[in-house]
């Protein structure tokens, strides 16, 4: 019964920004933890950034300062804002619901899963 829809993927150059939204249902969103990952080909599937139900939010070292995660529990959504697109961000990028943490550091993802996003970025 726990749906995460997400949309924002595309195509860019580097340089430039997308956001990507995940809109969250059943599940008590304003309770919960959420995460976006990511998973490129040939790679681990790894935590590009996390947000306690608190408001409290970790990064991947290889995007802090250029992406933010927030949520808005009036529309149950989680966002993630990216900047100065790499092409090393290239990959699908996951919404996770209940993502496993100790204050901001998360260390398991949750059972619940978006479908996955696409984002390339381009050189």
């Amino acid at each position: 019964q726990v749906q995460l829809v997400e949309s924002g993927g595309g195509l860019v150059q580097a340089g430039g920004s997308l956001r990507l939204s995940c809109a969250a249902s059943g599940i008590i969103f304003r309770i919960n933890a959420m995460g976006w990952y990511r998973q490129a080909p040939g790679k681990q599937r790894e935590l590009v950034a996390g947000i306690t139900s608190g408001g409290r939010t970790n990064y991947a070292n290889s995007v802090k300062g250029r992406f933010t995660i927030s949520r808005d529990n009036t529309k149950n959504t989680v966002y993630l804002q990216m900047n100065s697109l790499k092409p090393e961000d290239t990959a699908v990028y996951y919404c996770n619901a209940g993502p496993k943490n100790s204050g901001s550091v998360f260390y398991e993802p949750g059972e619940s899963w978006g479908q996955g996003t696409q984002v390339t970025v381009s050189s």
